[in-house]
């Protein structure tokens, strides 16, 4: 393995376990170093310090040991083994009322660059580096020895998060086995799942705890799910006896895949809900205020770079404004944010100084996060991408 070495001072963030080298703090790299390369970092005293995958970027290496290892098949594949028992230890693995789970949560696993879903025997693997990509093989051969025969399929959908390497398109494809419909249950509730196609590898798996708490608010209560995708939260608190449920989402695949969701609950289900395929801040304007008992606000990311991160607190700012006033007194509203530039803090002066602006008075009830099977390494804060809030306006 080739040798990177660090500013002198620069090793400090690694000592500290960060699995990140940034490219300023680099005083020089052995020639001939690619995009995708496993590399060695030293300090400017030569000690060595952490193995990563090298690229050409800001981030210029993620950090997936710090201990010198042989980085062979065996070494991958025990590391998707951790990640594999973690996951059976949450009792996920073999729970027929949830048959979808997060494998692999990049850092939170150890491995950076990678994401692993499951849906029950359908597995779609994303890259978000080269360097993890350069070892799909490796980490197939991987599952098919971890699963075995309860793996239906392996797909590959990464090419909307792979970095941009000359002279490479990656493109989406079936690396094993085929699925036509996939279905899958979670606490019961029965999803549809639009592997090609859908958002993220197919369905947002982090919010699964999130969805089960909405139910437990939905009991004879009128419920508003907006930015709804495959209608997620809107299956819970139909499942768990909302009045009505109204979904909404600007995406009209997104609507048909949520009724076809809520469909598959059974015809008593279908009468509660209505859905609309509209611009979310267009379907508030004309909605009467103080008009649900609970409001679900899970919009895309506003701020998926610092660089736009002051534009993206105004967008949230915005909408929560909108949602509140939706809201009836001593309701609730469930909010979040998918943004990683976007802190804890900061969303939570968000929402504050939301209901400020339009002088509602809130009552925090809790707050949120990604389940847990999206686990999050302590020295690597910056994996806590989501991050919400159950408030209550007060009457």
């Amino acid at each position: 393995m080739k040798r990177i070495t660090l500013q002198r001072g620069k090793e400090k963030s690694l000592l500290r376990y960060h699995p990140w080298v940034f490219s300023g703090a680099i005083a020089k790299k052995e020639n001939g170093i690619a995009e995708g390369d496993i590399v060695e970092v030293y300090s400017s005293d030569n000690q060595y310090l952490a193995t990563g995958h090298y690229h050409n970027s800001s981030t210029c290496v993620k950090v997936f040991s710090f201990g010198q290892v042989e980085p062979d098949e065996e070494f991958w594949t025990e590391k998707l083994a951790n990640a594999f028992n973690y996951r059976r230890s949450l009792g996920l693995t073999d729970n027929i009322e949830t048959t979808a789970f997060r494998l692999v949560n990049g850092e939170g696993d150890f491995l950076p660059g990678l994401i692993i879903d499951w849906y029950n025997g359908n597995i779609v693997l994303q890259f978000h580096s080269y360097g993890m990509y350069r070892l799909r093989d490796t980490f197939v051969k991987a599952l098919l020895t971890l699963f075995g025969e309860k793996v239906k399929s392996i797909y590959d959908k990464s090419s909307a998060t792979l970095p941009e390497t000359k002279g490479f398109q990656p493109v989406d494809q079936l690396l094993y086995g085929s699925f036509d419909e996939v279905l899958v249950r979670e606490n019961g509730v029965p999803f549809y799942i639009d592997i090609i196609n859908g958002q993220k590898t197919g369905f947002f798996l982090d919010q699964r705890e999130n969805r089960a708490l909405v139910g437990t608010y939905s009991a004879d209560r009128d419920v508003l799910n907006l930015f709804c995708y495959s209608g997620g939260f809107s299956a819970y608190a139909l499942m768990n006896g909302a009045r009505s449920v109204d979904s909404v989402d600007i995406s009209k695949k997104a609507i048909e895949l949520t009724e076809k969701n809520i469909a598959e609950m059974g015809a008593s289900f279908v009468e509660k809900h209505h859905s609309f395929a509209e611009n979310v801040f267009d379907f508030l304007e004309k909605v009467p205020d103080y008009r649900y008992d609970v409001v679900v606000l899970d919009p895309p990311a506003f701020a998926k770079h610092h660089k736009v991160k002051d534009q993206g607190i105004k967008g949230y700012r915005n909408l929560n404004r909108l949602a509140m006033r939706k809201v009836a007194k001593g309701g609730f509203l469930f909010t979040f944010s998918c943004s990683q530039a976007i802190s804890k803090d900061d969303f939570q002066t968000i929402v504050f100084s939301a209901a400020a602006m339009e002088g509602i008075p809130l009552r925090v009830v809790r707050h949120l996060e990604a389940g847990a099977d999206h686990p999050v390494d302590i020295f690597h804060p910056e994996g806590s991408y989501l991050k919400g809030m159950l408030v209550q306006l007060a009457e």
